[in-house]
């Protein structure tokens, strides 16, 4: 029996649930006790619109002895972690997970693919009994990450267990090698049309009366596509004249809107086809969203009716509050909507249900109704006070589709949205685009209300700018001033701004002023919550200690920081850089070379986020690793690092006390001698950047794809992997990265297989 568990992560429960079985239904039983037989791992079920792909799945559900873990995707479950958060939601159902898989999916830091994945996998590959992990409406989720993410789960599946996926169109997915593997189970339209003995049946459970032959010709005719059956049937028992226009039906998709608009929606009552039309334009619906929307009363009681009597309805939970459309019949009743009510009318539909949204606390749903509205203002005031929100939950791809929305004129005009990206993308190594979404906000005004009371835009730009430090630490000083004599004093940026002002005060040889800042940075944060401020405060003021000789007050700054960054999950953030770096500098002083080394491997997984957006932080972790690694007699390790960072400092000259430090490590480094067998950490930014892809089961122009980088370069980093880790082959790249820590333990299926030439 399914186990009835609280959806964590904001997910809707009617997600999780098999559809029951609909009246006028067709089991299509050849085709069910087929999958009941099937062995393969995966089963996929590909058919356009109207096919019962859903239909067969829930029946199949109905016979087969094992449990079946549900999921129904929709376009807001596009992005990888969300997608993951699914799937592990669905598995949850059947049988309770670790909880380290929540804590995984619940931590925003890290990579999906390759430092969640292999969670939920583990938890897939020890099910205590066989299941059957159901995924439909896949084609709601084809971005390449939701794709890369199933595609690896697919290797975990043990004996006995499916995964089984229901789309419109074949996903991106290694479907030919699994099927070269006898690993993949097809189900087609062939599979899915129906003969004119189910025809009879559906049309018998329409109560339709036609004849053998009116049947054979209608079937004919729409080639045994259920929709369009279906709607044959409905215009029938709506009203049409005789049952030769059944076999007038034309199931050639080009012919089905003016179909249900001219033989089905005519047909019935005008207020019930109003009520469609415009209720259409809603994700789900309950009683009170369609009153706001449609602007009339007793929604609730047309929804059960309509639930009721035709399969347009769907219920949502068990209370018979929410509801939503058939997606294909949704798509038929906005395109109706379309061509019957004037764009305006559209906008005003959608502009009530965003304004129900934010009445009662959907802002998420807001977002998207307000879009699709052109209610642009309200739209970048939301997703400006939402895109903190997003970024420490790990939703970075849902936050970049959003601010995607906004062309470099409206960014202009909506600067703030332009800062958060620039923050954004600042903080995962891409510079050069957060220098164009800066320079859009530099110069621009804003008469949307800024979310933290602030009076311009004029202390974001400023405390972005100090942030980057792109004309060195006097200018980040002067800017961090402005932005902290500006911010309103409820503002949540102020405690960042205090960080950087701190830094820059440190390097620049104020100790006591950096002090000052830094103590009060860690403290505001403390009160906004902003945990990534505390902890990089505390290692700054740490680093401070340490260039002071007090090692016991640098030590208890560091555990704090590092004790923070556990809690909160944000390791895999590159601002936690600086912390692992702080606490394997203490842990070396204090002889715990074992604890000192795993922090390292920690600081060098998120190299490839540190580059010249955050130079003052690039720059600082890489000579703190310089000196951990010079400790450890590691050379190499070092050498690598410090040729990296002293490019940044080439690009970034202006760091003040950095600058000289660098100039001593490197007559250190080039002075130093010792054992190679520390090469693993020898490894580039953009080779590790690399080596989690190598743990996965794309090959190497996929991997190059991801990466935007040439084959050639893939295969050439590759190579050098192998080489700095004494590897032979892909698969003990991963298993020397695994020891070594710069991956973790758990990061490849149980199942997978990889080649050289992968």
């Amino acid at each position: 029996m399914t186990a009835v568990v609280d959806a964590p992560f904001g997910l809707q429960e009617a997600k999780f649930a098999v559809p029951p079985a609909r009246p006028g239904t067709v089991a299509k039983a050849e085709v069910v006790a087929r999958l009941c037989r099937s062995h393969s791992p995966l089963t996929t079920v590909l058919a356009p619109a109207g096919y019962g792909k859903t239909t067969l799945l829930a029946r199949w559900a109905q016979v087969d002895p094992r449990p079946f873990a549900w999921v129904a995707f929709d376009a807001h479950d596009d992005d990888a972690l969300v997608f993951l958060r699914c799937i592990a939601m669905a598995l949850h159902r059947i049988q309770p997970l670790p909880h380290q898989v929540f804590d995984a999916l619940s931590e925003p830091g890290g990579t999906t693919l390759t430092s969640r994945v292999p969670q939920v996998g583990s938890a897939l590959a020890n099910v205590a009994r066989p299941l059957v992990l159901a995924l439909d409406d896949l084609h709601a989720v084809a971005s390449t990450s939701c794709l890369d993410v199933l595609a690896a789960l697919v290797e975990y599946v043990p004996d006995g267990s499916r995964i089984a996926v229901a789309s419109r169109e074949a996903p991106a997915l290694p479907l030919g090698r699994w099927r070269a593997q006898g690993s993949l189970d097809e189900i087609s339209v062939g599979d899915l049309r129906l003969d004119e003995d189910e025809a009879g049946q559906l049309l018998a459970a329409a109560n339709v009366d036609l004849d053998a032959g009116e049947i054979s010709a209608l079937v004919d005719r729409t080639e045994g596509w259920p929709a369009g059956l279906y709607l044959a049937a409905l215009s029938l028992r709506a009203g049409a004249p005789t049952s030769t226009d059944a076999a007038s039906f034309a199931g050639d998709d080009r012919f089905v809107s003016d179909y249900f608009r001219q033989e089905l929606l005519s047909r019935l009552p005008a207020a019930e086809a109003r009520f469609l039309q415009r209720s259409s334009v809603l994700d789900r619906m309950c009683g009170s969203l369609c009153d706001s929307v449609l602007q009339t009363k007793r929604s609730a009681r047309v929804l059960e009716g309509l639930e009721g009597t035709n399969c347009f309805v769907v219920p949502l939970d068990r209370r018979g509050e929410w509801y939503r459309y058939h997606h294909l019949f949704g798509e038929l009743l906005r395109d109706e909507l379309g061509r019957s009510e004037t764009p305006g009318m559209v906008r005003a539909l959608n502009g009530r249900a965003m304004a129900w949204c934010i009445a009662h606390d959907e802002q998420e749903a807001a977002v998207l109704y307000g879009q699709a509205a052109g209610e642009t203002d309200t739209v970048a005031g939301l997703v400006e006070a939402l895109a903190l929100p997003l970024y420490y939950d790990g939703r970075m791809e849902t936050l970049e589709e959003w601010l995607g929305w906004f062309d470099e004129e409206q960014l202009a005009r909506y600067p703030a949205l332009a800062v958060c990206g620039a923050w954004l993308r600042m903080l995962t190594g891409r510079h050069t685009a957060a220098e164009r979404w800066l320079a859009l906000a530099e110069g621009a005004t804003t008469t949307v209300p800024l979310s933290d009371g602030s009076a311009s835009i004029e202390p974001w730009v400023a405390n972005l700018r100090a942030c980057m430090m792109r004309d060195g630490v006097e200018a980040a000083l002067a800017d961090g001033d402005l932005a902290l004599k500006r911010f309103a004093a409820e503002s949540a940026w102020r405690p960042a701004a205090l960080v950087v002002r701190g830094t820059a005060h440190a390097l620049l040889g104020a100790e006591q002023r950096a002090t000052d800042d830094l103590v009060a940075a860690a403290a505001t944060g403390r009160e906004f919550g902003s945990a990534d401020v505390v902890f990089v405060a505390e290692a700054q003021l740490a680093l401070l200690a340490l260039k002071r000789g007090s090692w016991a007050a640098a030590g208890e700054r560091a555990g704090v920081a590092a004790a923070l960054v556990e809690e909160t999950g944000l390791r895999d953030y590159s601002t936690s850089a600086i912390v692992h770096v702080t606490a394997a500098r203490v842990a070396l002083h204090e002889g715990r070379r074992d604890d000192a080394r795993a922090a390292l491997a920690r600081a060098h997984r998120l190299r490839p986020l540190l580059d010249e957006g955050v130079p003052w932080l690039t720059i600082q972790v890489g000579l703190e690793l310089t000196r951990a690694h010079l400790a450890l007699a590691d050379p190499g390790a070092a050498r690598t690092v410090l040729d990296e960072t002293e490019r940044v400092i080439s690009l970034r000259p202006s760091m003040g006390l950095l600058v000289e430090e660098a100039r001593e490590l490197r007559e250190r480094v080039e002075a130093s001698v010792g054992p190679s067998g520390a090469w693993a950490m020898s490894l580039t930014a953009a080779e590790i950047r690399l080596l989690p892809y190598l743990a996965t089961h794309l090959t190497f122009p996929e991997i190059a794809g991801r990466l935007f980088i040439s084959r050639n370069t893939a295969k050439t980093e590759a190579i050098s992997i192998y080489r700095k880790l004494g590897a032979s082959s892909r698969s003990e790249a991963i298993e020397r990265a695994v020891e070594v820590g710069l991956l973790e333990s758990s990061i490849y299926p149980p199942r997978a297989t990889f080649t050289l030439d992968g």
